[in-house]
C-alpha cells in the first residue's frame, strides 16, 4: 500500500480513533496503559501537516480510555469514556484538566456518541448494563435506558435524534425511541436477536448458496454502526467474527447480509460516509478489512418453495480489501468525512495509529 502515515503512542495502547467532523487534518486517539488492565489513560489529539502526523495536545486521565467522540457544537472539544465509569469533556484550549466530568456509571464506560442532529446531547454505554443520555452543560444525566447486561456500544441514528441503538453481551441489538412514553419499557421499541434465524414472513431465510439459514450460537456483540445513506440499516459484529446487517423495520426478518473472513473477534465496524454499501471493520486478527454488503449488486438467486412464496435470501457480502500492517489487536477504525472518499485511520494495541487510503485497496 503506497499511501500510509503512522503515529506512535509509546507506552499506551489505543482503543479508539476518530476523525474530527470539522477538519480533515485533525483526529484523536483514546489510549490506555498496560492494555487497559491497570493504569492511566492518555488522549492524543493529532494534526496532519507536511511534516506528517504530529501530536498537538494530550490529556491524561487516572484510568484507561476506551472510546471518544468529537463535539458537534465546538470544534475544539471532545468527550472520552473512561475505565472508572466517568466521561470527561476536554477542550483543546484548556490545559491539562477536563472542563466537565460526568460520573454516574458504576462500571467501565465503554462507548460514547455525540448527537449528530440536534448536537446538544451525547450518550454513553457501560459494562453496568445501562445507556445514559447527557447534556454537555450539566453533570447529571438526562435519562437512563436500562439494558440489563454489559453494553459495549451505543449510537444515534444519523437522521433521527430520537432513535438510540445499543449492542450488548446478550447477543442483542436494541432500538430505543425517545418519542415513546417512558412507561413503555423505558423507550425500548425493538430487540433484534443478532444470532437468531428469521422468524417473520416465511419463517426462515436462505443463504446465497440455497441452504437454509439456521442462525448461530449466541455470542457477545461488540460493535455496531448505522448506515449513513439508509437509516434503517445497522451493521453489527462481535465475538463470532461475522459482520451482519439488519433492517430495524423488520426485527424478526433475520440478517440482510453476512460478511465472513475475519479470523478473530471483530472489535469495530464503521459504514463509509461516501458510499451506501461500503463498510470497514477492525479485528483482533490484526487486520482491517473493507467490505461491500452487496446491496448495490444485482441479486439473481431464487429458490422455489412449494407455497410459491419466495423466502428472503441473506446476501453474501464481499471483501474488497485487506490492510494488515498492524502487529497486534486492531481496536479502532474510522473514516475521514472529507476528500475523495477513501482515507481511514486505524489504531491497535501495537501502539500505532495508521492513516491510509482505503481507495487504494479497492483499486487493487
Amino acid at each position: 500500500m503506497a499511501s500510509m502515515l503512522e503515529f506512535r503512542t509509546p507506552g499506551y495502547n489505543p482503543y479508539a480513533v476518530k476523525y474530527s467532523p470539522y477538519y480533515d487534518s485533525r483526529l484523536a486517539v483514546a489510549t490506555a496503559s498496560n492494555y487497559g488492565i491497570v493504569g492511566n489513560g492518555r488522549l492524543f489529539c493529532l494534526g496532519l501537516s507536511a511534516a506528517g502526523v504530529q501530536c498537538e495536545k494530550s490529556f491524561e486521565t487516572n484510568d484507561a480510555q476506551y472510546d471518544l467522540a468529537w463535539s458537534e457544537i465546538n470544534e475544539n472539544q471532545l468527550i472520552v469514556a473512561c475505565g472508572d465509569g466517568s466521561i470527561k469533556l476536554f477542550d483543546l484550549g484548556v490545559e491539562n484538566f477536563p472542563v466537565m466530568n460526568f460520573h454516574e456509571h458504576k462500571r467501565e464506560t465503554f462507548s460514547v456518541c455525540w448527537n449528530p442532529i440536534t448536537k446538544d446531547s451525547f450518550i454513553s454505554s457501560s459494562w453496568d448494563g445501562t445507556v445514559k443520555l447527557w447534556s454537555p452543560t450539566r453533570n447529571e444525566s438526562i435519562k437512563t435506558l436500562p439494558v440489563g447486561c454489559c453494553t459495549y456500544s451505543t449510537s444515534y441514528c444519523p437522521s433521527n435524534p430520537a432513535l438510540i441503538s445499543s449492542v450488548s453481551a446478550d447477543s442483542s441489538l436494541r432500538i430505543f425511541d425517545l418519542r415513546t412514553p417512558v412507561t413503555a419499557k423505558y423507550h425500548l421499541t425493538n430487540v433484534i436477536p443478532v444470532h437468531a434465524p428469521a422468524t417473520g414472513g416465511q419463517g426462515y431465510s436462505r443463504l446465497a448458496d440455497g441452504s437454509i439459514y439456521s442462525g448461530a450460537v449466541p455470542n457477545e456483540v461488540l460493535t455496531h454502526d448505522w448506515n449513513k445513506y439508509n437509516d434503517t440499516v445497522i451493521a453489527t459484529a462481535g465475538v463470532d467474527r461475522i459482520i451482519r446487517t439488519f433492517d430495524i423495520r423488520n426485527p424478526a426478518g433475520g440478517p440482510l447480509a453476512m460478511m465472513t473472513g475475519h479470523e478473530y473477534a471483530v472489535r469495530r465496524v464503521a459504514w463509509s460516509p461516501h458510499a451506501s454499501d461500503i463498510l470497514v471493520s477492525a479485528s483482533y486478527d490484526m487486520s482491517v478489512r473493507v467490505w461491500t454488503d452487496g446491496s448495490t449488486m444485482p441479486q439473481n438467486v431464487q429458490h422455489i418453495v412449494p407455497s410459491g412464496r419466495q423466502p428472503e435470501t441473506v446476501r453474501a457480502g464481499t471483501q474488497l480489501g485487506l490492510m494488515n500492517r498492524h502487529t497486534e489487536f486492531v481496536t479502532g477504525v474510522d473514516w475521514c468525512l472529507f476528500g475523495a472518499g477513501g482515507w481511514c485511520a486505524s489504531a491497535g494495541w501495537d501502539e500505532r495509529v495508521l492513516l491510509w487510503d482505503a481507495a487504494s485497496l479497492l483499486r487493487g
